[in-house]
């Protein structure tokens, strides 16, 4: 029997070879045909039916049918993009040689071993207990602390949506939280994440491993930022009843106007004075370069106009933050992993957990 398939593929999907085929078939007879195809965004994509086309018994029509052939694919984020992300931002500072400065006097808070007294440690690292015991002035060495803990905070707002280089800006903040949580699995401390809008959209608590970022890429495949403004307060009180221990959080939004500067700067307040949170504001592009040029024509004088506005907004808010005892960082998207995993590095480094 001659038979013609025709697979039904998912929308946003590209497809590399051809889907269908023709295949002349026996009685009793099997084939396999198989097809390559591309996701263009992480998702859920549903597959459909088949259609099977045959001729008649006599040969002089054509009959149609199809297969009942639903399924469902996943398109995870891409960790290989988090880990590129990662490595290119540490460079040379990787966390090999954090761990071997980590016993370095004065940093840290976590008891590392004892050594015999030299001057210039300070007195209040002696113990005065192994002091009595051995006879000679004996001071503890601390190292910079492992098993702290990283609390992500995703923005899923309207904001978030804006596209730039073919992918929104929630996406490319979730590859920067994802190396983000790969390098601080390789420092030791638990990672979590928390997806939020008007409401909590996903949640992870903090741990590290091979299984908890597979728990978070099967969380995250299928999230997507919605047109409604985020609800920061309730992000920020769930954070805080959730995390006991003191954490450094981490939170990826933007902010363009007064309304939602005000929103976050006041929910902030939430987190302190437990925990140390560091507000990452993304931009669709360099404000900056945009203003410094003189405009050509009206039309770029309007848009450098409402360019400092935000800049002004933006600059108000994270000195606010600051002032509250946070961290602050207004980066594009090319620049939000680098900055973001330098900040995790300065935290770690100057023990400020």
């Amino acid at each position: 029997m001659f038979l013609q398939f025709k697979d039904e593929v998912p929308d946003k999907i590209a497809v590399l070879d051809p889907r269908d085929t023709e295949l002349a078939l026996a009685a009793q007879q099997t084939a396999e045909f198989s097809y390559r195809v591309r996701p263009d965004s992480r998702g859920k994509y549903e597959f459909g039916r088949i259609a099977v086309r045959h001729r008649s018994k006599l040969g002089l029509v054509w009959c149609q049918s199809d297969i009942s052939a639903e399924m469902t694919a996943k398109a995870y984020p891409n960790m290989r993009r988090a880990r590129e992300l990662e490595l290119k931002a540490l460079g040379a500072r990787s966390f090999l040689a954090i761990q071997r400065r980590s016993v370095r006097r004065g940093e840290g808070r976590e008891f590392e071993s004892m050594r015999d007294y030299v001057r210039g440690d300070e007195l209040r690292h002696i113990s005065w207990t192994a002091t009595a015991r051995r006879n000679r002035l004996t001071t503890r060495q601390y190292q910079i602390e492992r098993d702290q803990t990283v609390m992500i905070a995703l923005d899923a707002g309207r904001l978030m949506t804006g596209r730039i280089d073919d992918e929104t800006k929630f996406d490319t903040a979730l590859h920067a939280s994802l190396a983000l949580m790969s390098a601080s699995a390789r420092a030791g401390d638990n990672c979590g994440v928390l997806v939020f809008g008007r409401r909590i959209l996903r949640y992870l608590p903090p741990r590290r491993g091979i299984e908890h970022i597979d728990a978070v890429l099967e969380a995250m495949h299928d999230v997507e930022p919605v047109m409604a403004e985020p609800s920061y307060a309730r992000a920020f009180q769930f954070i805080a009843s959730s995390t006991k221990k003191r954490a450094f959080v981490v939170v990826l939004t933007d902010v363009i106007d007064k309304d939602s500067s005000k929103d976050l700067i006041s929910s902030l307040k939430l987190l302190r004075p437990r925990h140390l949170p560091l507000v990452a504001t993304i931009g669709d592009r360099d404000l900056n370069a945009a203003v410094s040029r003189e405009p050509a024509d009206l039309k770029e004088a309007f848009i450098q106009s409402a360019a400092e506005e935000i800049i002004h907004e933006r600059t108000a808010a994270l000195r606010l933050v600051e002032s509250l005892g946070g961290l602050a960082l207004d980066v594009t998207t090319q620049s939000l992993a680098p900055k973001l995993l330098e900040s995790y590095l300065r935290v770690k480094e100057r023990g400020m957990l």
